[in-house]
């Protein structure tokens, strides 16, 4: 669990993050998302203590991370920024292994930790393991960075906006891959972003800030549906988060067992959002839904989707 106990920081009389209280839990991933300037970045770097947080306490599963030593701390922590942070002279191998290194593993493990990650992020380890930055496109570097934040098996992971300097399909794809990667490690991740898009898709869990502020806690669903203020409702989306609200709901959630229609079906656990896109495509309004086994389990109608 991340702990940030009534935490400020003001730079040049200037309040930055203002009495933050936040409790992230075990395994979450928790989003924090704002404006510029809402004071995100700082309490990201305030955590693994790259900025001095000011007043407040900031814990890491019940430890004052005050109490230990800063590159002791950052060894505990993966940390994933925009521009990835590469070593531009080094191979990707070696990137990767930075702080297993600084860990004194054995060479073997190393090279095996390397190979694990590698495919992980579904980079073949023998075409990618000697090649330079230089050589690889925007994503794939972010998804080598994201490997060596990774590396030493870390109880946490924080994400600094790390997908915000790619075009929208690579950045389209980093996302899945990130989901795919807490899915599959269970590791906590504090993820930075502006974008209100990107955080309801990844996170278990969102932190609206707003000038150094917590303005709203909860669920994706829950600030959609329940927004706090005026401020988060419009930076949810406003009048467009009908929208926002069909991508988080399931077509499970609004099936109607037993009928049929034609074409080809649709998967239960897709969103509504996706259900419309599919409507459009199709011309049709109403489509047939399957379970995971493929088995029809009834249909889907553009009435359903705005009841």
């Amino acid at each position: 669990m991340i702990e940030l106990d009534h935490v400020g920081k003001r730079y040049d009389g200037r309040t930055i993050v203002d009495d933050l209280s936040l409790n992230v839990p075990d395994g979450a991933f928790c989003v924090l998302l704002g404006p510029s300037g809402c004071g995100k970045s700082t309490t990201l770097r305030m955590i693994n203590r790259l900025v001095p947080f000011d007043c407040g306490m900031i814990r890491i599963a019940g430890e004052d991370v005050r109490a230990v030593p800063p590159e002791v701390l950052r060894r505990r922590i993966g940390y994933a920024i925009q521009s990835s942070g590469l070593f531009p002279h080094w191979p990707v191998e070696d990137n990767i292994a930075t702080v297993p290194r600084l860990l004194n593993w054995p060479r073997t493990r190393i090279r095996d930790r390397v190979t694990e990650l590698l495919e992980l992020l579904r980079l073949d380890p023998e075409s990618y393991r000697r090649k330079y930055p230089h050589q690889l496109s925007g994503g794939e570097q972010q998804r080598v960075g994201v490997a060596r934040a990774l590396a030493a098996d870390p109880e946490l992971l924080l994400m600094d906006e790390p997908f915000g300097a790619v075009d929208p399909i690579t950045r389209d794809a980093l996302q899945g891959e990130i989901a795919r990667i807490h899915a599959a490690t269970k590791k906590t991740i504090l993820f930075v972003t502006h974008d209100i898009e990107e955080a309801l898709r990844l996170a278990t869990v969102i932190a609206i800030l707003e000038r150094g502020r917590l303005a709203q806690w909860g669920t994706p669903l829950d600030i959609v549906e329940r927004p706090a203020s005026g401020f988060v409702r419009e930076f949810v989306g406003g009048a467009g988060s009908g929208l926002q609200l069909l991508g988080l709901r399931k077509i499970a959630e609004r099936l109607r067992p037993g009928e049929t229609a034609a074409g080809e079906p649709l998967p239960a656990e897709a969103s509504l959002r996706d259900a419309l896109a599919a409507m459009t495509e199709r011309h049709t309004d109403r489509l047939p839904v399957a379970d995971a086994s493929g088995k029809a389990v009834g249909i889907i109608t553009l009435a359903d989707l705005v009841r």
